[in-house]
């Protein structure tokens, strides 16, 4: 599976940006998808993920009420709405795909996968 995630950029604070993940090879349908970030100088973080057929999501306490994860499995694609974005939501953003076979809060060590980041940049 190879992830392309996209979207990124410069925003003002409270501004909106919507990130994208789009995979080829096989279907995404039998993956667990997350998006991760990772600002300069800090580790990796989880900020949300979604079951096979989005019927569960969970999301970091940080970002909970402001971004939603969605899937279209018929287009491969995963997604990341952003709103009311922060300053400290500055970071690399990376997609992931695991092949977990458990519903529950995706972790680093679970992801078969990882995509190219993508740069969001919140300005105060």
């Amino acid at each position: 599976v190879q992830l392309q995630a996209s979207g990124g950029g410069l925003v003002q604070a409270g501004g909106s940006l919507r990130l994208s993940c789009a995979a080829s090879g096989p279907t995404l349908s039998s993956y667990y998808m997350g998006w991760f970030r990772q600002a300069p100088g800090k580790e990796r973080e989880r900020v949300a993920d979604i079951s096979w057929r989005s019927s569960r999501t969970h999301y970091a306490d940080s970002v909970k009420g402001r971004f939603t994860i969605s899937r279209d499995n018929a287009k491969n694609t995963v997604y990341l709405q952003m709103n009311n974005l922060k300053a400290d939501d500055t970071a690399l953003y990376y997609c992931a795909a695991a092949s977990m076979r458990r519903v529950g809060v995706m972790s680093p060590g679970d992801v078969d996968y990882w995509g190219k980041g993508t740069l969001v940049t919140v300005s105060s």
